[in-house]
């Protein structure tokens, strides 16, 4: 019989699951759907009724369960079995991603004991790009702190691989993987690897967010914490909480409701504006770290749904070939769905193949 595998993808606010039958060549999906989370006391509430929910559906049992996880720290790198060791590196990888870590280790958790005795696994964001070059990998700081594993781990990775396997056959030499959602990422692709990425050491850094700043002066930090008294819980809520399209236009970080305020509210079409000359700016430079482009991908919430949001990114890049209205233009630009759960569900069936 083929494995079910139960995917579960918890973000900062919603865990998504989905139902797979993993076949050799094939992946059925049986039952998906998300839920909200509020906090994350909320994830075993959410955890039992997704159980209750497939029961109710008559779905099969799962034979393994996967979990997507952001950030495994400098010691987890690639995708794992999860253990009492695992869980305990995962616990001291938190400050990596304090937004999303803690939220899965708390599935992890509690799936452990609601589905006791199935294997179960850690599918990390972090993975595709861990052979990433040095000259990428490397950050300009001093060299005690780069061997204590603050370098650039980048992330969105299973969408990442989720967008190459989808190309199969299709996929280019030179390819820029766009994904813009309430978290955002731009990743070079080179002959099917990452070469470079736009986020960092934590999900952070990069391009403006829906509440994340993205890139900042570091000097910004310095500067708050020595003359305002920000400590680093203050600092750490700035940046991911208050910041980006949120913090920009005072009005949302939702691009679906900054596009309904923008007719009447300038602050609401300035967040759009700086959200997309702010990809614009990384997809060029990974375009120089690959030495040019053949194609585009766009995913992603913003990616996927937001015609006008690709518009306006590209516009400006005819130079280096992106033109969405010109048949000649030298780079293709495609819109892939971000299939995460997917990926989950195939390297679980793949790590638990000997259970």
């Amino acid at each position: 019989m083929n494995p079910i595998v139960l995917a579960l993808n918890s973000g900062s606010s919603s865990l998504k699951f989905g139902l797979y039958r993993v076949g050799l060549a094939s992946l059925d999906v049986l039952h998906s759907g998300e839920a909200e989370l509020k906090s994350i006391d909320d994830t075993q509430d959410a955890l039992i009724g997704i159980a209750e929910l497939l029961t109710k559906a008559r779905m099969p049992v799962p034979t393994a369960i996967g979990h997507r996880v952001v950030h495994g720290g400098p010691q987890l790198r690639d995708h794992c079995l999860i253990s009492d060791a695992v869980l305990g590196q995962l616990e001291t990888a938190t400050a990596f991603a304090p937004l999303h870590i803690p939220p899965a280790l708390s599935v992890i958790r509690f799936a452990r004991e609601h589905f006791s005795g199935l294997p179960q696994a850690a599918c990390f964001d972090t993975a595709f790009h861990a052979a990433m070059p040095d000259v990428a990998r490397t950050l300009p700081i001093a060299r005690e702190l780069r061997s204590q594993g603050i370098e650039r781990y980048g992330f969105h990775g299973l969408s990442c691989e989720s967008i190459v396997r989808q190309l199969g056959s299709d996929l280019p030499e030179r390819l820029v993987i766009a994904h813009l959602g309430n978290g955002a990422s731009i990743t070079a692709v080179k002959a099917g690897k990452s070469i470079d990425t736009s986020m960092g050491l934590t999900p952070t850094g990069g391009v403006i967010m829906g509440t994340r700043s993205g890139d900042l002066d570091p000097g910004i930090l310095v500067y708050l914490a020595r003359e305002k008294a920000f400590n680093p819980v203050m600092l750490e809520d700035l940046v991911d909480r208050r910041s980006g399209l949120l913090g920009i236009s005072g009005v949302d970080s939702d691009m679906r409701r900054l596009r309904q305020a923008a007719s009447s509210n300038a602050d609401a079409r300035l967040a759009i504006e700086m959200f997309c000359i702010s990809v614009r700016k990384q997809v060029a430079a990974m375009v120089a770290a690959m030495d040019g482009i053949d194609m585009i991908v766009f995913t992603g919430g913003i990616g996927e749904n937001d015609a006008q949001a690709r518009a306006e990114i590209c516009r400006g890049l005819s130079w280096i070939g992106i033109d969405l209205d010109e048949p000649w233009a030298r780079c293709r630009v495609l819109v892939l769905a971000s299939q995460e759960d997917e990926q989950i569900a195939r390297h679980t069936c793949e790590l638990t193949a000997g259970n």
